[in-house]
């Protein structure tokens, strides 16, 4: 853990993207401290601190999954989101439990090959600049013998020594074109100059078909086999220098990452700072102990238990204990409630945090506030068109108690129901962007009745509209 932010600085990031849920908010910064204050402990202490995982309740767009996807960026923590239905009891057909762990690590990977292609950048563009320079002027090779046993016992061939394959002079030439061609290169002259060169395919993964029916580790292992066995095809492609660059690039960096470290490495930081997102926890909750569909949901929840508790997983990069990965569960649980959940598994969710519905207030400040704001987010959009796109205050008060009033008649979608509005509300605008550019439309509160008072008024037309 590299962060030392405190619990109120966590609080004040996250209230620059989301809005209001303050004890939510609270719950997870002291868990990210706990966290930093873990690493602080010796050893022998430093193992029996668990984390103490956190179960939110709350209607849908209400910011639960934004809460947890800001705190792991906040921190550059590995992070995955996974809907519990996904998951299903062994011997059924559906993903293992695992696979989210599995997911972890992979994500965990990504991140710290990033890091490393990153450190090893500058090395990476000299030695992709060479390869460039090499496809526009390659340096000659002198031909193999002929008789295959010259090679064999280390034999010469008198029609070479007699003739060399190129003078001084020639070699003297060939590198002032490369230096030339170097320094026009770096100048960008030649950027649109085809070239062409060898690329590793990458095709689509075939054994992501074991992930469907709950075999993710055979698919994993048969994909390692068959990569050692078999390598990977290489075809040709031309493109010009700007896009070829970046591909040799990346190539370039890739073989200066140590993979075997950096494997090691994500496996670390996914069981010291990763966090899962377990979404839709309430749809696996069994309302009644009997027979029928509820004992498979009941599975689920029994095979979810180990791996929240702490277990050794097996991946391709080796085994991953799950005792101090943070796991964040959520759901509206408005059919089931969290004491429908085995009680084992409501015990390794020691912090529960209620998340309200949004009101008119919250929904002006969403509107407003947040550097992600949806209106700002339009007036970009609009911008690109050359449209120069404004709200007026009296207009954001107007959709957001449109959007209150929706979602009380109809189902209550939070935040989401802001997206259905604006749409409906722009979509002329929209439209016509192109052909009014250079033109300022200001977004007023009569202009918002206009458009959307008969549609939110209708309550059918509200429901399959709005």
């Amino acid at each position: 853990m590299t962060t030392e932010l405190t619990p109120r600085q966590i609080v004040e990031e996250l209230d620059r993207h989301i809005v209001g849920q303050k004890e939510a908010k609270k719950a997870v910064a002291i868990a990210l401290r706990n966290r930093y204050r873990r690493c602080l402990l010796p050893p022998e202490m430093r193992d029996e601190v668990a984390p103490k995982n956190i179960l939110m309740i709350g209607p849908t767009g209400v910011g639960k999954t934004e809460i947890a996807r800001r705190l792991a960026r906040l921190v550059s923590a590995p992070f995955v989101k996974v809907e519990a239905t996904r998951f299903t009891e062994v011997g059924y057909v559906g993903r293992d439990v695992e696979s989210m762990i599995r997911d972890l690590v992979e994500v965990s990977l990504r991140m710290v090959r990033q890091e490393r292609m990153e450190e090893v950048g500058e090395q990476a563009a000299q030695m992709a600049e060479e390869r460039l320079i090499n496809l526009l002027a390659p340096m000659p090779t002198p031909e193999p013998p002929s008789n295959p046993f010259a090679a064999m016992f280390g034999m010469t061939y008198s029609h070479t020594q007699a003739r060399e394959y190129t003078t001084t002079k020639d070699q003297e030439s060939l590198q002032r074109t490369r230096e030339e061609l170097r320094d026009q290169l770096r100048q960008g002259l030649l950027e649109d100059r085809i070239v062409e060169f060898e690329v590793e395919e990458t095709g689509p993964n075939v054994f992501d078909v074991f992930a469907g029916i709950g075999m993710d580790e055979m698919g994993m292992n048969l994909q390692d086999m068959l990569t050692q066995v078999m390598p990977r095809k290489k075809r040709k492609r031309k493109m010009k220098i700007k896009d070829a660059r970046k591909i040799l690039i990346q190539e370039e960096a890739e073989k200066l990452v140590d993979l075997d470290e950096a494997a090691a490495e994500a496996v670390r930081r996914a069981e010291e700072s990763g966090i899962v997102f377990l979404d839709e926890i309430d749809k696996i909750a069994s309302r009644e102990r009997g027979t029928g569909p509820d004992v498979s949901r009941e599975g689920v929840q029994r095979d979810i238990l180990p791996i929240v508790e702490g277990t050794t997983v097996n991946t391709k990069y080796g085994t991953v204990r799950t005792d101090h990965i943070l796991f964040i569960a959520a759901g509206a649980f408005h059919v089931s409630k969290p004491a429908d959940l085995i009680p084992e598994l409501q015990g390794r969710f020691p912090i529960r945090v209620e998340l309200h519905s949004l009101t008119q207030d919250d929904f002006y400040r969403i509107l407003k506030e947040p550097r992600n704001a949806l209106t700002k987010q339009y007036a970009a959009l609009m911008a690109t068109e050359g449209v120069h796109l404004e709200f007026t205050d009296d207009s954001l008060v107007e959709i957001a108690r449109m959007a209150e009033e929706v979602n009380k008649r109809a189902e209550n979608i939070g935040a989401r129901r802001l997206h259905t509005i604006l749409e409906k509300l722009l979509e002329d605008l929209s439209f016509a962007a192109p052909e009014i550019s250079e033109q300022t439309v200001t977004i007023t509160a009569e202009y918002v009745r206009r458009n959307l008072t008969d549609l939110v008024q209708d309550a059918d037309l509200s429901r399959y509209i709005l």
